[in-house]
């Protein structure tokens, strides 16, 4: 059975996406740790970052890089968050979000209920952002 992700990815459940290309994905998670917290998936349905074909490996992070980018724009913050942790979904995906102090770090405080629209706008913010980046 298809992941959640691949879901997404494929449209059988919505997604906010704020990059697409051949091979990864980013999306807003629904759950974020801080707002415009993104999730970069390769489309590529591998659980183990240590299994995935290194070169796409390497696109998965560039991908993170330049979203990392965007959403410290976005977001007016100095610096972002990624992490690898694999343990929610078993399909690769790296949380890259807006982080001012180390408590941003912590999946044990995310917002499980985000607004609709909280989520509409960090969406616009971030896909600006990465527009002015380009």
């Amino acid at each position: 059975m298809a992941t959640v992700f691949t879901m997404i990815i494929n449209g059988d459940l919505p997604g906010r996406f704020v990059y697409e290309d051949d091979e990864v994905v980013a999306f807003l998670t629904i759950e974020p740790m801080t707002p415009g917290h993104t999730l970069v998936v390769p489309r590529a349905e591998v659980d183990n970052w240590q299994d995935l074909d290194p070169a796409v490996f390497g696109k998965v992070m560039s991908v993170a890089q330049l979203i990392g980018k965007g959403v410290a724009k976005a977001f007016d913050v100095e610096r972002a968050g990624v992490i690898i942790a694999g343990l929610e979904v078993p399909h690769l995906h790296v949380h890259v979000f807006p982080a001012r102090n180390l408590s941003d770090f912590g999946f044990a405080a995310v917002d499980r209920n985000p607004s609709p629209e909280s989520l509409d706008d960090a969406q616009a913010r971030i896909k600006a952002a990465l527009a002015q980046l380009a």
